[in-house]
């Protein structure tokens, strides 16, 4: 007779069918007591067992994920807290919460940092200018492309929706430019450089001076052009001038404005973007709303009065720009010093000190 060895797990499996097996077909075998015992051994055992593995861990502590069925009659805000529960839709809803919950706050200052094509798409349109309306953001550091291509629409420029199945080849024959899936007749970069080169013709931008201060100019004259074209609220760099929101380009020479104002500058004129302004405002901008000069209680004497909060679209050279604003202040100027931990490709956070 050969012998086997049941593990307690291959029991606790095989019990039920054991017992059956006892009771119809085996009643009055001569181990039936033995293995009795021995079941009764195993049961207690497996229910010590399971008392230990109810202790629950903490990595279950989570909201559970049971969410409400979606109807159609939710706000905005309900969809996101309630439905957005996991993967990166639960990355933006933690975002969103941080933006209402915290960076709203009345006492803090927000910067929003812009990378990548998005006024190309509408972005400025349908996001950018609303956020600055509702005072959602207080200054801003974007690449010069951006505010570029947002010109067209305060000028009465059209792009257009396109495929990206199109062959880069037949729209060169048609003159028609693209921005991955988005179209325009090759007429609006002409007619935009040529806007710019017009407007910095005039006597107020014959000198050096901070992006800030350049945007803000540039801004009145799209805001005209609005107007009198009948538009409204197409430009948010001309929104920016009409609210006297900062508006600061990292890499000014990056972008078809900073070509225009280089070509412009062989046929004399004075314009010249001061990099060291850009530096020091922006630092300054920190600071202040650090000491609640914005938003908060004012310094009084404190150190500390209020708050700096950063919102940041597509990282790139603004998003880096925008954060040695910290270390500029701390680490060069010696002023609030605190600790740092710096990526030369990710920027800085810093430790209040």
């Amino acid at each position: 007779m050969k012998l086997r060895l049941i593990t307690f797990s291959m029991y606790a499996r095989l019990n039920p069918l054991i017992w059956s097996f006892e009771m119809t077909i085996m009643p009055n075998h001569p181990v039936k007591r033995t293995r009795r015992s021995l079941a009764t051994h195993f049961d207690r055992y497996a229910a010590d067992r399971g008392r230990m593995a109810k202790k629950k861990s903490r990595y279950l502590s989570g909201r559970r994920i049971d969410p409400r069925a979606i109807t159609g009659g939710e706000t905005l805000a309900d969809l996101v807290d309630e439905t957005f529960l996991a993967y990166n839709a639960a990355r933006l809803r933690e975002a969103c919460q941080l933006f209402a919950q915290k960076m709203l706050e009345p006492d803090v200052t927000v910067g929003l940092s812009i990378t990548g094509a998005l006024t190309p798409a509408g972005l400025g349109i349908s996001a950018l200018i609303p956020l600055m309306r509702a005072g959602f953001v207080d200054w801003i550091i974007t690449t010069g492309a951006n505010l570029y291509h947002d010109t067209h629409f305060g000028i009465g420029l059209s792009l257009h929706q396109g495929s990206t199945a199109i062959s880069d080849i037949v729209l060169r024959g048609e003159e028609v430019v693209r921005i991955y899936d988005i179209f325009f007749d090759y007429s609006v970069l002409l007619d935009t450089d040529a806007f710019f080169r017009r407007v910095i013709e005039g006597e107020e931008f014959q000198r050096p001076m901070s992006t800030a201060e350049f945007h803000n100019l540039c801004g009145k004259y799209v805001l005209e052009r609005e107007r009198k074209l009948g538009l409204e609220n197409k430009s948010f760099l001309a929104a920016a001038y009409e609210l006297g929101v900062p508006l600061y380009t990292s890499s000014p020479g990056d972008s078809s404005i900073g070509m225009n104002v280089a070509a412009k500058a062989l046929q004399g004129n004075r314009l010249a973007f001061d990099p060291s302004a850009d530096v020091n405002e922006t630092a300054a901008i920190v600071l202040a709303a650090k000491r609640g000069a914005f938003h908060g209680r004012g310094d009084r004497g404190k150190k500390h009065g209020g708050k700096s909060a950063v919102f940041i679209l597509g990282g790139g050279s603004p998003k880096n720009f925008m954060l040695q604003t910290e270390p500029q202040i701390q680490e060069v100027l010696g002023i609030d010093r605190g600790p740092q931990w710096c990526d030369a490709g990710r920027g800085c956070i810093v430790g209040q000190g």
